[in-house]
């Protein structure tokens, strides 16, 4: 089966879906992961919180901890990405050439505005690919609700995701441990609820069987 994981930003799948991945990649299937912007970013102050060549390096080995086959990266810059046929034509083109059979993606009620962009892109440019389900990558509120009623147990696999995680060397110094405990703590909520340990959950967008 061939897989593609798409994020707006280096370390976005490996939040939302990094276990999954992993599993998916051990049970022999093939993993793409494509990630539309250069993930640099400055702040409030204009001041350069992550440069777009580290946040590269980061990400080839979080993908290579993960086991995907190919780290596909985009061009577009950090919080400038918008719904727009470049973008979904570049998703496409993926889609057909790496004959995609499942795809995870941001969740179209994400209130950030690349998630949201890259999302709509994912829904647009995936219309074809059989099986595909929306992820969860941040804490931020939302007037919508994230309808999680997917789950994938990666109890065996949480290792290789936060490992992938921790590989964001950068943002782990900016952040701490916070992303870890968020994360880690949805997924004993998820597990709890389905009779697992540690678990991953998506909303479906559709299911071909």
């Amino acid at each position: 089966m061939n897989i593609l994981a798409i994020g707006a930003h280096f370390d976005d799948v490996e939040l939302g879906c990094g276990g999954t991945l992993a599993r998916h990649a051990s049970n022999g299937d093939e993993v793409y992961i494509y990630v539309a912007t250069l993930s640099g970013f400055t702040n409030q102050y204009k001041e350069s919180v992550r440069s777009s060549e580290i946040a590269l390096t980061e990400a080839r080995e979080a993908a290579r901890i993960l086991g995907a086959r190919e780290l596909i990266c985009g061009n577009f810059k950090t919080l400038e990405v918008e719904f727009v046929d470049t973008l979904n034509i570049e998703i496409l083109k993926i889609v057909v050439e790496k004959k995609i059979d499942k795809v995870y993606c941001h969740w179209s009620g994400d209130i950030h505005h690349d998630h949201q962009a890259v999302a709509r892109a994912s829904l647009h440019s995936c219309r074809h690919v059989p099986r595909m389900l929306m992820y969860r990558s941040n804490w931020y509120h939302s007037t919508l609700e994230f309808r999680g009623n997917f789950y994938i147990d990666i109890t065996d696999h949480w290792e290789s995701k936060e490992a992938a995680i921790r590989a964001h060397a950068s943002e782990i110094n900016r952040t701490g441990e916070k992303w870890i405990n968020f994360f880690r703590n949805e997924a004993e909520n998820a597990g709890q609820r389905i009779g697992v340990r540690l678990a991953e959950v998506f909303e479906v967008v559709k299911w071909l069987d």
